[in-house]
């Protein structure tokens, strides 16, 4: 498998849930501002949308899967026992495919315009309100003492929530929400996190060294 990465972005929960689950895909870093990839290739082709993540499938046809929460929810069937995501058909799948939905429409895609100023002053404030509202309601989720979202067990959500905590580029203040924080600080202390980063920085460089090599 060949998965596209682009730095800071939601790409991590990806390669957060590859390692927990002990997949080793060959990593391609995409620079979203010169869109150069280490491949070489012209990403427009990978997604025409022009973002990532894209996980590629070693199937004949080169299947190409995107959207953070499909990529992750697939490679987390192909193993259930390792808990990370409730299985098809049960209505703890459906209750977390609300989840996760809520987190795509609610936090991720809210960051979005706040960290590319695409917003009036009226509108920036109204969508920094909604991502603390629910950046909230996960603090409330987690004020029972519970390590992660559903429980002690790990999941996806959890993966995707750590990948997305871009509160400082975006402007909202969420930094109060101390389960919240505590949360995301156990998740960042999973060797699986911590290998995400570290492949990350070391595929950033070494694609700057190669930009400088050319």
């Amino acid at each position: 498998m060949k998965l596209y990465i682009a730095q800071a972005t939601c790409s991590l929960a990806v390669q957060l849930v590859a390692n927990e689950l002990g997949l080793n895909p060959e990593l391609i870093h995409y620079d979203v501002f010169d869109k150069s990839t280490t491949a070489n290739d012209n990403f427009a082709e990978v997604n025409p949308l022009g973002y990532v993540p894209v996980l590629v499938l070693d199937d004949a046809a080169k299947t190409h899967l995107t959207e953070t929460v499909v990529i992750t929810s697939f490679l987390a069937d192909q193993q259930l026992a390792a808990g990370l995501i409730p299985p098809h058909g049960t209505l703890d799948r459906v209750k977390f495919d609300q989840l996760l939905t809520m987190l795509a429409t609610e936090i991720a895609q809210k960051h979005i315009p706040l960290m590319r100023k695409l917003q009036t002053e009226f509108g920036t404030e109204w969508t920094r309100n909604k991502l603390v509202v629910a950046y909230t309601k996960l603090d409330e989720q987690l004020a029972d003492g519970r390590s992660y979202l559903l429980g002690e067990q790990f999941t996806v959500a959890d993966a995707y929530v750590w990948a997305t905590m871009w509160h400082e580029r975006s402007g909202a203040e969420i930094t109060h929400l101390k389960h919240l924080m505590a949360y995301i600080d156990r998740i960042t202390a999973r060797p699986a996190a911590a290998k995400a980063l570290k492949d990350e920085a070391e595929l950033v460089s070494r694609h700057a060294a190669m930009k400088l090599a050319a």
